[in-house]
């Protein structure tokens, strides 16, 4: 729209029409030696993200995000790459010491903890979060053929 028709238009309801400038993301300020590491590894994924005691997110990485597609996103090379990645990031806030959680039973779980040794974090401990049914779900009728 031009000037012309931006004065032009009245008041709807009452309320005068304004444009909404788009909100700057927010960034963490500070240092954080201490993190925790998400490790989210399932057959078609790997995402890792970097968090401090809180809980509030420092840095984050996927699969997808670092160019790998389709069943290469899987791979355990690709987890490597991901972790890596998640873990620069966070190196930037100061981190040294992360605990490590993973999830699920992807192929990429061990050498993803790998990278974030490899990258210069500390892993104080390893723990497995991935959910297991003590009973599971009621299963699927018998096919009929």
């Amino acid at each position: 729209m031009t000037e012309e028709k931006k004065q032009q238009q009245p008041a709807v309801d009452g309320y005068k029409k304004t444009e909404h400038k788009p909100q700057a993301k927010r960034r963490y300020h500070g240092t954080v030696t201490f993190a925790k590491v998400y490790i989210n590894c399932s057959f078609n994924n790997t995402i890792v993200t970097v968090t401090d005691e809180k809980g509030n997110v420092l840095a984050w990485s996927t699969s997808g995000a670092n160019g790998f597609r389709g069943t290469k996103k899987g791979t355990p090379f690709a987890a490597q790459i991901t972790s890596s990645k998640a873990c620069g990031r966070a190196m930037e806030y100061g981190v040294k010491q992360a605990v490590v959680l993973v999830t699920g039973p992807g192929p990429g779980r061990e050498t993803a903890i790998r990278a974030i040794a490899a990258s210069g974090i500390h892993v104080i401990s390893i723990k497995d979060t991935t959910p297991i049914p003590h009973n599971g779900c009621r299963p699927p009728k018998p096919r009929r053929v």
